[in-house]
């Protein structure tokens, strides 16, 4: 993606990869689509996910700054949960197996959850991930995110 607004952005991001094992090709090949741009941020992954990524940018002569954590079923998602909760995070993205059920499917649940609740984007799929990450909002001074509202709606 040489776009413009990729090579113009100026914050740097910390990004969370993760995909279930049927969605590492996929992760994979999004990451090597996107090097260039990733390589400008901090990324944050499931430990497999993690592994396959930097061996695939590695090889193709990318140098990113990557910390990979357990992986997922081992606590990966719980561990990406945390630093959402923290502000650790700048962006999801998370290549789900929904055609498959999940042993872990409660950390699952808990990584989206956190999300939708710190106000962090999530991309579930890899057109969200691409129109999240090439947005120009990431460096609009003006612009602030606007915290989610827990109250009852009344007229």
């Amino acid at each position: 993606m040489e776009n413009e607004k990729l090579k113009k952005m100026n914050k740097q991001l910390t990004i969370a990869l993760v995909a279930h094992d049927n969605r590492k090709a996929d992760m994979v090949d999004w990451a090597v689509y996107n090097a260039d741009m990733l390589s400008k941020h901090k990324l944050v992954c499931t430990g497999t996910t993690g592994g396959l990524i930097e061996a695939a940018l590695k090889e193709k002569g990318v140098e990113v700054d990557i910390t990979c954590m357990n992986s997922g079923p081992l606590g990966g998602d719980a561990e990406i949960a945390a630093l959402v909760v923290r502000k650790q995070v700048n962006l999801a993205v998370f290549l789900i197996d929904d055609l498959n059920a999940q042993p872990h499917e409660a950390d699952i649940q808990m990584l989206l959850r956190q999300c939708r609740i710190h106000n962090v984007p999530i991309a579930c799929n890899r057109y969200s991930a691409d129109l999240m990450i090439t947005s120009s909002l990431w460096d609009n001074d003006e612009y602030e995110p606007t915290e989610p509202m827990y109250v009852q709606y009344h007229r």
